[in-house]
């Protein structure tokens, strides 16, 4: 294994900063009013548009696509010391047009729609002229094991009908989304794990319809995340993803290099709320000396620097089994980066939130926003207990053979 940044990762890496702190984190209280004055709160606010332009003019774009030569030709241990320093600004992924759900559902539709589908879909995608959204979580059945999804996918001659619910269907809410993938079964009485199919749905089918916008913890982000009912939706039976019966290993193609992007974006959460803390940690004054020079504070320090560059190693070791040896054989370590990242995020938030006080809960700074997500995080994709019992199975495999 050798995780030395090759030189188009180097050069990239230092552009990337430089955007980052020139135009990134500068734009980030001027994205947060522009979200307040727009009439629909859904509406992508006009700076993003600048940035985009800019990330766009210097060849930072998409750069998380893997597949084809539709994207920057990275590898995944090439794209991830990149995703980590988007990763430190809430809008740093989709200024460079790597933000979900549209960067899984670009790599499913690379990997699996018709020339057709992707002409009509993809290229779009890739210059952020629309957006997406993913309709796979049901609020009536536990989502994590997709044998449960209930909604439906019935041929009708030329076309096919959809009904079902769906909830948390990122995306849906930003007017510029006019594609929804969804998910739902195709042949309920067909083997367990090709019951179920993925089809194209134009957002603006008739039958769709957007019943609430779901917060999480209060927040409400700006794509939204719908409850959705779709009602005898009709689409072109040349709208199906794959073919029929594909949908469980489509969803598994998606949620792999997703969870690997979260992991990715963990990691910038954490320096990120590390570079507060520290920060804080000197300029704040309590029984007449700053905080850094407690203990207790020095030690939540030296604990989040350990755990960040753990998680960091982890991360370049799924990434580098992703690229040599394929996604199947990187399936425990993906599970475990998955877990371990967000983990580990999360308790460096709450250590910068301690240090910061009355600051920390308030919205004077993102570090609120970020124990928020980094909790919700730990459900988003498949909660944690799930990623757990997939590496106690295949680490049990491993003995029972010899058993």
């Amino acid at each position: 294994m050798d995780f030395a940044l090759s030189p188009r990762t180097e050069e990239l890496k230092v552009e990337l900063e430089r955007f980052m702190s020139e135009h990134v984190y500068p734009a980030e209280p001027v994205y947060d009013a522009q979200i307040a004055e727009n009439d629909n709160p859904h509406e992508q606010p006009q700076i993003m548009r600048d940035l985009q332009k800019i990330a766009r003019d210097r060849g930072l774009w998409n750069l998380f696509m893997t597949h084809g030569d539709r994207g920057a030709g990275l590898t995944n241990l090439e794209y991830a010391p990149l995703a980590e320093i988007v990763g430190r600004s809430i809008i740093g992924n989709e200024a460079i047009n790597c933000s979900a759900p549209d960067t899984g559902n670009m790599e499913i539709l690379a990997m699996y729609a018709t020339p057709e589908q992707q002409r009509q879909w993809l290229d779009p995608l890739l210059a952020c002229e629309i957006r997406s959204a993913f309709a796979m979580t049901e609020p009536e059945v536990a989502s994590s094991d997709a044998t449960n999804i209930t909604s439906t996918i019935t041929r009708d001659g030329d076309e096919y009908v959809l009904n079902g619910r769906k909830w948390y269907t990122s995306g849906i809410l930003d007017p510029d989304c006019k594609l929804v993938i969804f998910m739902g079964k195709s042949d309920p009485d067909g083997p367990t794990y090709r019951q179920q199919s993925m089809i194209l749905v134009p957002a603006d089918a008739p039958g769709i319809e957007v019943l609430r916008d779901l917060p999480m913890f209060g927040y409400r982000d700006r794509l939204g995340h719908g409850e959705v009912q779709f009602t005898d939706v009709r689409v072109p039976a040349a709208n199906m993803l794959g073919e029929e019966g594909d949908g469980f290993k489509i969803a598994q193609g998606r949620l792999g290099p997703g969870r690997m992007h979260y992991a990715m974006r963990a990691i910038g959460f954490a320096e990120r709320a590390l570079d507060l803390m520290c920060r804080r940690a000197l300029s704040r004054v309590a029984f007449k000396e700053p905080l850094a020079e407690r203990g207790v504070v020095r030690e939540w320090i030296a604990r989040s620097r350990m755990e960040i560059d753990q998680i960091r190693l982890l991360t370049f070791r799924a990434a580098w089994l992703m690229d040599t040896q394929g996604n199947k054989s990187a399936r425990s370590d993906v599970a475990a980066i998955k877990v371990a990242a967000m983990e580990t995020a999360h308790r460096v938030v709450d250590r910068a939130v301690q240090v910061h006080g009355a600051a920390g809960v308030s919205d004077d700074t993102v570090l609120a926003r970020l124990y928020a997500i980094t909790r919700a995080l730990q459900i988003a994709d498949g909660p944690n207990e799930v990623h757990l019992r997939t590496m106690a199975r295949l680490e049990l495999k491993k003995h029972e053979a010899g058993a």
